[in-house]
């Protein structure tokens, strides 16, 4: 494989679907690509141990009609990150990511994400590393928060800024909310901190030749393209994965794309073909279609298509027949709604 170069990797980050474990693999990532041809999409967490020691195909191995698409990787050692990185390249990614926002206890455990927030010279030092083991062709970039715990944002983000930027990091996403990592579960740091938008605004202004992306709590691509005005890009999470359908609008809303988006008819026979190609290689319908519940959201015919996806797509011996007969009820009922 071979990545797309960083100018075009750039021009992907005007909007990117966020990392999310357990939701970012490798199904969801080919059937948010059939809605948008031009976002960057992230894998989920791959940690970097795992990348060294185990089952690569199965932890990075994606399919071409993915690109361009970013590895996201959970560490905290130089030299297992760089080796990582040597790695990535090698399969083809267009970016490879530092994950220094994830609060979750695994994480802190691993001494990496959120936490390192605190030791950003060890941030920079991991930096400098994977961009020594990157091609030139391979962006090295980092995910951070605004802070965490009691720190002052305005020193923790301004300071950590500075000395990846130093170390060679190509672009910086920012979540603009400080993680807790005493007190907060996971799910709380995606919601209760505060959103501070104008702090990552300020930090572009203070580096305005530097990609500089904002996430978190970004829920219409309208909100996103008035983040741009800001910003290099926009990162959304939860939004994009529980109502993929806006994907659809992204190439024109977020790209300026003069083409027909894409029809969700269409997508679904697509992916209905995908899974049965992914049943005959061993796999489960419901790999596939569990990423694909709220593609119709807010349309009629929405809940019978949950309902298909949920109940069918679990049993043995499911197949693309899933999305088939799921389209059917979907177009019926906005036949019975003309």
């Amino acid at each position: 494989m071979e990545n797309k170069g960083k100018s075009q990797t750039y021009a992907a980050r005007r909007l990117a679907v966020a990392p999310m474990m357990d939701w970012t693999d490798r199904h969801c990532r080919f059937f948010h690509r059939q809605l948008t041809r031009h976002t960057l999409l992230y894998t989920e967490m791959v940690v970097a141990d795992a990348a060294i020691h185990g089952d690569r195909e199965r932890l990075l191995g994606f399919d071409d009609a993915e690109h361009p698409v970013a590895l996201q990787l959970g560490g905290s050692d130089p030299d297992k990150l760089a080796e990582v990185t040597r790695i990535v390249a090698d399969f083809g990614y267009d970016e490879v990511n530092l994950n220094v926002g994830c609060p979750s206890d695994r994480v802190q455990s691993g001494t990496f994400g959120a936490c390192l927030m605190r030791t950003p010279d060890l941030v920079a030092r991991c930096v400098e590393a994977m961009k020594a083991a990157a091609p030139a062709s391979l962006p090295v970039t980092v995910k951070c928060r605004i802070g965490v715990d009691d720190q002052d944002p305005e020193q923790a983000l301004f300071g950590l800024v500075r000395q990846v930027v130093d170390a060679g990091a190509d672009a910086i996403w920012v979540h603009a909310r400080k993680a807790w990592l005493e007190g907060l579960s996971p799910k709380e740091n995606r919601d209760i901190p505060p959103l501070d938008y104008d702090i990552v605004y300020r930090l572009k202004a203070d580096y305005p030749d530097h990609f500089i992306g904002i996430n978190g709590g970004i829920h219409e691509l309208d909100q996103a393209h008035a983040h741009r005005a800001h910003v290099d890009g926009v990162m959304m999470g939860r939004a994009a994965y529980h109502n993929p359908g806006l994907l659809a609008q992204a190439d024109r809303v977020m790209f300026a794309e003069t083409a027909t988006a894409p029809d969700l008819a269409d997508v679904v026979g697509i992916m209905a073909d995908y899974v049965d190609r992914h049943v005959r290689a061993g796999g489960k319908a419901h790999h596939v279609t569990r990423h694909m519940v709220g593609l119709f959201h807010g349309v009629a015919g929405a809940r019978q298509w949950r309902q298909t996806l949920s109940t069918r797509g679990v049993l043995a011996g499911a197949d693309g027949d899933v999305l088939r007969d799921a389209l059917r009820n979907v177009m019926q009922a906005g036949q019975a709604a003309a």
